[in-house]
């Protein structure tokens, strides 16, 4: 097929319902339902004694970190199982049973592929050799290591710029891969280094650095028991994070109090049934939300400013409701703060939030007797136009209140994949670092780039345009996962070369450029075997608590590779040995590898004896209440400003959202069982208000547009699904709704696109 053909190629599946199946929302999470689903998926992948046995070594501490989310260990672990459903789920989608070989690719073309589903793609198999697709074919062929990173290196060398080559990192990747592939970018002479940060966690990164001086969370996992309050925002633990649950009922057990924001009322924050307790079998578990603020989409700072000010009065009155002593000793800006609040009415705020002043009231009462407070949040807060101020309004408020580095306070952004924090730490990042590029030239002998590379939103233009030509992706599904997905395939397309090193098959290794190459790896549950003797690795988790992680499966293929062999393949076909970097030392030796990860990063040295069983605390400032390198040594409160969309008559906020059966852009089924909607994704939660202006009634088909600057997007055929939704707002799948999000609309300082707040309008388009 000719180059031209393939453009013409899906990027999406074919159009068609699947069986849609209705009922009654979940009032809780977890429960022994829970354990069937969890078993019924890793034993249909796996086989049932291959599952057991492998499900016992995920998360222990001499076994292999999960796959999914980066939610920490806690230090006692259970004997039945530390994982969850959607953990269960995750290795089963990575340890199946079923490989994708060269035989499937001469079966099946690149074009019959993309008309699947991308549940029916995942659940292809794993990948187990390295596959090429040439610019005059349709069918990946096979071809061996050294020819695919002789195509590379080729391809490499042939670039008039270093800056027209992308290294994009998923969060699946180690510390050990990422700081190897960061240190390869870098040699080659470029930052553009996006990496799946830059699509969710961006916002929090950048808001926490500007007010407390470090882009990370600050609380620990055993803060939740001490913890008075722990106010949950725009997060849906029960699917993304599930053993976050077991935290939160520890802190009710305790005493401790839970407030709820978000536009939709989760199931796994009405009541989590834990399936190793007998109150979550035989019982009705445990009731976790106390106080729920069903908060209007993106009105969170309205919500947290009201809150404020009311607490303001309070402490005007009463004058014990603020930490008077914290703010003086730590912070700078509070006199502003409090004028800037005094220049939004309550009536105005109460409005645009849209809660019930009542519980408002209640959450008021609550916050201004306590000082133990935790701020848990994903990307309900970061996915906006204004997402870093939503993060500085957070911090806002637990300044207020002095509810930082003290046991049971603090922040907690809650990182989606399981080392998306690590990638950053270990030097994955586009912007440049002085200090870092000292210590990469005072340990490996090289001068490292010192101009701005790209990220995400920038590195899809470049591609767009013909100014990047080369694209790498280490792990991750890039395609599907940013936003404007026409445009996105297109930049794709417009590349000379795109490599996917990846352990399954996904939609990314379908929207190619002129010449496409698959390096299958090695999973997080694989043995990583040299010379017979088997290597580990390390990852750091959601509270920057670094640990080790080594495979238990034998490889399903022998013809995998791990992935700092790969990176290292890379460059040393590239460099041809002519580099200062000894690349295929550092690829096979991962005590080497650490050890100048230690000498090159700080918080890393001595990694190597440090990340042995439970792992260790990477230093945090504000855990000491050091603000040393803010300005004037303080923490910053922050004026912010409130969200503006400009809704027209016809129009409505829409939020993508994850449904309980998937993991980022990986579908594990079609069920989103705590929502009641079964055997289906292309549906839209609506509040039945809006379904009556808009004449519509439940199960009929809608198209969804957004226009932006002249621009129309649209996807096809949704099922209107009535909801407990805030007027006004719409909800649905990720990445179904990612075609809608214009590449240009992202959030101010961090560009993560506007994948919470799209801007759209509906129209039928019949009966199901």
């Amino acid at each position: 097929m000719s180059t031209s053909r393939r453009k013409k190629i899906q990027t999406q599946s074919s159009i068609k319902f699947t069986g849609i199946d209705l009922k009654t929302p979940a009032t809780y999470a977890a429960g022994l339902m829970g354990v069937k689903v969890a078993l019924e998926h890793t034993f249909k992948e796996m086989g049932a004694i291959r599952a057991l046995k492998t499900l016992s070594h995920m998360n222990q501490p001499e076994g292999f970190d999960c796959p999914g989310c980066a939610w920490p260990d806690p230090e006692k672990r259970s004997k039945i199982g530390e994982y969850c459903e959607n953990g269960a789920k995750a290795l089963a989608e990575e340890a199946t049973n079923l490989t994708v070989d060269n035989a499937f690719f001469s079966n099946f073309s690149v074009q019959e592929i993309s008309s699947w589903s991308d549940y029916k793609i995942g659940k292809s198999g794993r990948l187990v050799s390295p596959m090429i697709l040439k610019p005059d074919s349709n069918h990946y062929e096979e071809t061996t290591w050294h020819e695919a990173f002789r195509i590379i290196a080729d391809h490499l060398r042939a670039l008039s710029s270093p800056d027209e080559a992308v290294f994009y990192t998923s969060g699946r990747s180690s510390n050990e891969a990422a700081f190897l592939y960061g240190l390869f970018a870098r040699a080659f002479g470029t930052n553009n280094m996006p990496d799946c940060s830059n699509m969710c966690h961006e916002s929090s990164g950048v808001g926490l650095s500007e007010t407390l001086g470090i882009g990370k969370g600050s609380v620990k996992l055993e803060d939740f028991d001490k913890a008075e309050v722990i106010m949950v925002i725009g997060q849906n633990p029960g699917t993304n994070h599930p053993r976050m649950l077991s935290a939160l009922a520890k802190c009710k057990k305790n005493g401790g109090k839970i407030i709820t924001v978000n536009p939709l009322q989760e199931a796994g924050l009405i009541r989590f049934k834990n399936p190793q307790e007998v109150s979550g079998i035989l019982l009705s578990g445990n009731e976790l939300t106390d106080i729920f603020l069903q908060v209007k989409i993106n009105q969170d700072v309205a919500l947290l400013k009201l809150l404020e000010k009311k607490l303001a009065v309070l402490d005007k009155t009463k004058g014990d409701v603020f930490d008077h002593e914290f703010i003086e000793k730590y912070t700078e800006g509070y006199e502003s703060l409090l004028a800037h609040l005094e220049s939004h009415t309550n009536e105005e705020l109460l409005d645009l939030c849209g809660v019930d002043e009542k519980h408002i009231d209640e959450a008021v009462a609550l916050l201004s007797k306590k000082s133990k407070i935790i701020i848990c949040w994903a990307m309900g807060l970061t996915q906006h136009k204004n997402g870093v101020e939503n993060i500085k309004e957070c911090v806002n408020l637990l300044l207020l209140k002095g509810s930082l580095g003290k046991p049971g306070a603090g922040t907690c952004p809650v990182r989606g994949h399981s080392n998306v924090q690590g990638d950053r730490s270990v030097g994955i990042m586009h912007y440049v670092s002085k200090e870092l590029n000292a210590a990469i030239k005072k340990t490996f002998g090289f001068d490292p780039p010192a101009h701005e590379g790209l990220d995400v939103v920038k590195a899809i233009p470049a591609m767009h345009e013909g100014k990047a030509k080369v694209f790498i992706g280490l792990g991750g599904n890039f395609a599907s996962a940013a936003s404007d997905t026409e445009y996105t395939a297109q930049a794709l397309h417009n590349c000379d070369l795109t490599v996917q090193i990846s352990t399954k098959l996904n939609r990314s290794h379908l929207i190619t450029g002129k010449t496409a190459i698959i390096l299958p790896t090695l999973g997080r549950s694989d043995k990583d075997l040299k010379n017979g003797e088997q290597r580990h690795f390390t990852v750091e988790n959601s509270m920057g608590i670094v640990h080790r992680s080594q495979g238990f499966l034998d490889p399903i293929s022998d013809n995998l590779k791990s992935e700092p062999e790969i990176i290292a393949g890379i460059a040393a076909a590239y460099f041809r040995e002519d580099h200062p970097v000894k690349w295929k030392l550092l690829g096979s030796n991962y005590e080497l590898l650490r050890e100048k990860l230690g000498e090159v990063i700080s918080g890393f040295k001595d990694i190597n004896s440090k990340s042995q069983a439970s792992g260790y605390y990477l230093p945090n400032n504000v855990r000491d209440l050091d603000f040393s390198k803010l300005p004037n040594q303080k923490a910053q409160f922050t004026c912010t400003n409130l969200p503006e969309h400009d809704l027209k008559e016809n129009e409505y906020l829409l939020m993508s959202i994850r449904s309980h059966d998937q993991f980022n852009t990986t579908i594990y089924g079609l069920n989103d069982r705590y929502r009641g909607v079964y055997n289906e994704r292309r549906v839209l939660f609506m509040n039945e208000d809006d379904m009556i202006r808009e004449n519509l009634k439940k199960m009929d088909i809608v198209n969804i547009m957004s226009n932006y600057n002249g621009v129309e997007r649209k996807v096809l055929q949704f099922l209107v699904i009535p909801y407990a939704i805030p007027k006004g707002n719409l909800a649905a799948y990720f990445p179904e709704t990612n075609p809608l999000i214009p590449i240009q609309e992202y959030a101010e300082k961090s560009n993560t696109p506007i994948s919470k707040s799209i801007r759209v309008s509906i129209e039928y388009a019949g009966k199901f």
